[in-house]
């Protein structure tokens, strides 16, 4: 039988169950990935992996959205970005696409 919520004549939607931790997350390969749901440790693998897949598409321009907060993601972005062969350059964005919460990357095609 549903729950009921606190008003008469509405049920409580049907709970979803959670998924389990270790379950992939699909996220859309468009140029611009945002880090805000992933922990730090999943950026390590996530991001080598995302340009990996944007330069399969053929997408050399890429945005990472790492947030501001207290700069853990962008400095761990950053330090991958130093590392990979594949980067031609990197920097904060503009205002307009996230000031220093997000890193501007150009990719070697």
């Amino acid at each position: 039988m549903p729950k009921r919520s606190g008003r008469p004549g509405r049920t409580a939607p049907a709970e979803v169950p959670p998924e389990p931790d270790n379950a992939p997350v699909e996220i859309p390969i468009d140029g611009v990935l945002d880090l805000h749901t992933f922990s730090p440790r999943e950026v390590k693998d996530l991001v080598p992996e995302y340009i990996s897949e944007c330069l399969r598409r053929g997408i050399t321009e890429i945005r990472i959205i790492h947030g501001k907060g207290t700069g853990t993601l962008k400095s761990i972005v950053h330090g991958l970005l130093k590392k990979d062969p594949r980067v031609a350059s990197f920097r904060d964005a503009g205002i307009e696409a996230g000031g220093w919460g997000a890193t501007l990357v150009r990719l070697i095609r």
